[in-house]
C-alpha cells in the first residue's frame, strides 16, 4: 500500500534543544514538529482477512503531518481492528523509507498482525443475581474477514436454569460501535419466588448504533413462552396463566455512561430509559417504560458517594385486559431494595409474588477503603466498606384514576431500610456484597430479611 509521492514544500528543521548540563550530542526533540511524508503500510501475516477492511482503517495514517500525528493515526488504526475483532494482536513498527523513491522525510509503517484462531471455545462460569452458572462457548470470531463473528452458548445454573442461543454479529461500515445482531435461542428458567417456571424459545435482531448523546440499542424479539406451575401450593393468580403465549415486540435501549467502573465507579453518570412496545402479533399487548440514573462523586480520603434512581410504568392496550405475570415488574434483593428478600416486594398471594405494573426505587451509598487500608495496592483495592439507605415500592396503579392519587399511594406504602456491609469487586462485570441490613418500614404481605444479607450479581442499584 503506498501513497502518491506529492510535491510539497521545503520541510521545516526539527526544533532542537540541547539537554540541561549535558554537552554530548543528546538532544530533546518536539516530536509535533518533525516533519513526516508516510509512503508505504505493510501489514505483515495477513491471512483471511479482506484488504478493503484493512485499508479502511490505515489509510487515515496516510494523512499525518508529523512524528507525533503518524503515531497516533496508527495507534488509533490499530485500536479500530482490534475491537473489529480482525487480530488477535497487532505490533507496530516505524521506520525511514528506503528505495529509489524515498524521501528525507519519508516514513513507512509496518502492522505485524496476528489473527484469531477460525473456531474458539471454553468452559467458564457466569454469575446473575444470587445465582451461578456454567457456560459452554464455542466462537468463529472474524468468520468472513470483516469482523463477523458467530458464537453458540449452552447454560446450565444452579437454579436449574437452562439455555442455548446461537448468534451472528456483523459491524457495518467498518465501525465497531455501529452493529447488526441475529440469533436464535431457548431458555428454561424457574421463577421460586413466584411458583412457575417459564420456556422460552425465541429469535430476536439487534442493531446497535452511536448516538450524539450516549448509545442506542434498537431489537425486535419474538418468543414462544410457556409457563408452568412448580409446585402444587402454587397461587391459583399464576396458574390461571400456564400454558402457552407469544410474545412479539419492539424495544429501544439508550444510555450513556461516563463512569470510570460499572461494579465499584469513583466519578461519572448513568442514565439509561428503555422503552418495550409488545404487540406487533402475539397475545402480549402492551407498553413499557423504564428509566435508571446514577451519579458518582469522590470525596476526601479515597471515599466515594453515590446517588441512584430507577423507576418502570407500563400497562396493557387491551382495556381490562390483566398484564402476564411474565412480563410485570418484580422488587425487592440484595442488590436492589436491600433488607428485603429477592422479588419480596408487592402483590402476593400464598406466598407467591405477583409483581405489579409500576415501581421506583432510591439509594443513596457511600463506599469507603477498608478501616486501616489492608493491602493497599493489591487485594484491598477490590473491597469498600458500604453504608446505605434504600427505599422504593412496587404497586399496580389505576390509569383510571388521577395521577396524583396514584403518586400519594405510591408514596405512602412507602418500603425503606438502612445498613452497612463490604462490598467486593468480581473481575469488572460482578460484585459481591455483606450486608447488615435493618428493615425500618414495610408492609403486611412483604418478605424482609432483618439482619445479614448476601447478595451477587452484574446488576444492582
Amino acid at each position: 500500500m503506498e501513497s502518491e509521492d506529492k510535491q510539497s514544500k521545503p520541510s521545516r528543521p526539527a526544533t532542537v534543544k540541547p539537554t540541561k548540563g549535558d554537552s554530548s550530542s543528546e538532544r530533546q526533540v518536539e516530536l509535533s514538529e518533525v516533519p513526516v511524508v508516510v509512503q508505504k503500510i505493510h501489514l505483515d501475516s495477513l491471512l483471511r482477512t479482506k484488504n478493503d477492511i484493512v485499508k479502511q482503517h490505515v489509510h487515515q495514517v496516510f494523512n499525518a503531518k508529523n512524528f507525533e500525528e503518524m503515531v497516533k493515526l496508527a495507534h488509533t488504526a490499530k485500536e479500530q481492528m482490534e475491537m473489529l475483532g480482525l487480530f488477535k494482536s497487532v505490533r507496530i513498527f516505524i521506520d525511514i523509507s528506503r528505495g529509489e523513491k524515498a524521501r528525507k522525510d519519508g516514513y513507512e509503517v509496518t502492522y505485524a498482525v496476528e489473527e484469531p484462531r477460525r473456531v474458539t471455545g471454553g468452559l467458564s462460569t457466569l454469575v446473575g443475581t444470587n445465582e451461578g452458572s456454567v457456560l459452554l462457548s464455542v466462537r468463529m470470531p472474524n468468520a468472513v474477514g470483516r469482523g463477523e463473528r458467530i458464537s453458540t452458548d449452552f447454560t446450565y445454573g444452579s437454579k436449574n436454569a437452562l439455555g442455548w442461543s446461537l448468534n451472528f454479529n456483523k459491524p457495518l461500515r467498518g465501525n465497531p460501535r455501529l452493529n447488526f445482531q441475529a440469533g436464535i435461542f431457548q431458555n428454561s428458567v424457574e421463577f421460586p419466588w413466584s411458583g412457575y417456571k417459564e420456556l422460552d424459545r425465541g429469535l430476536a435482531c439487534d442493531f446497535v448504533f452511536p448516538g450524539r448523546h450516549g448509545n442506542h440499542v434498537l431489537r425486535w424479539e419474538g418468543v414462544w413462552r410457556e409457563l408452568s406451575c412448580l409446585t402444587r401450593s402454587t397461587a391459583f393468580s399464576v396458574r390461571e396463566q400456564a400454558g402457552p403465549s407469544l410474545k412479539s415486540l419492539v424495544r429501544h435501549t439508550w444510555a450513556k455512561d461516563t463512569r470510570d467502573s460499572r461494579v465499584m465507579p469513583n466519578t461519572g453518570y448513568l442514565i439509561k430509559a428503555v422503552q418495550e412496545l409488545a404487540g406487533l402479533g402475539g397475545d402480549a399487548k402492551y407498553w413499557k417504560h423504564e428509566t435508571e440514573l446514577q451519579a458518582n462523586k469522590k470525596l476526601f480520603w479515597d471515599s466515594v458517594v453515590q446517588v441512584s434512581v430507577a423507576g418502570g410504568i407500563m400497562n396493557s392496550f387491551e382495556s381490562g385486559s390483566k398484564l402476564n405475570i411474565m412480563d410485570q415488574f418484580f422488587l425487592g434483593g440484595p442488590l436492589t431494595l436491600r433488607g428485603f428478600n429477592i422479588k419480596g416486594i408487592g402483590p402476593h398471594e400464598d406466598g407467591c409474588a405477583l409483581g405489579a405494573n409500576a415501581y421506583w426505587l432510591a439509594g443513596l451509598h457511600l463506599y469507603t477503603p477498608l478501616p486501616f487500608r489492608p493491602g493497599k495496592g493489591g487485594f484491598g483495592e477490590y473491597c469498600r466498606t458500604h453504608f446505605f439507605v434504600n427505599a422504593g415500592n412496587l404497586s399496580n396503579v389505576d390509569f383510571g384514576r388521577r395521577w396524583q392519587d396514584n403518586v400519594t399511594s405510591m408514596v405512602d406504602s412507602i418500603r425503606w431500610s438502612y445498613g452497612a456491609g463490604v462490598v467486593l469487586r468480581l473481575g469488572g462485570i460482578a460484585r459481591l456484597e455483606v450486608n447488615y441490613c435493618v428493615p425500618v418500614r414495610y408492609q403486611p404481605g412483604d418478605s424482609i430479611n432483618n439482619g445479614l444479607q448476601f447478595g451477587i450479581g452484574v446488576t444492582f442499584l
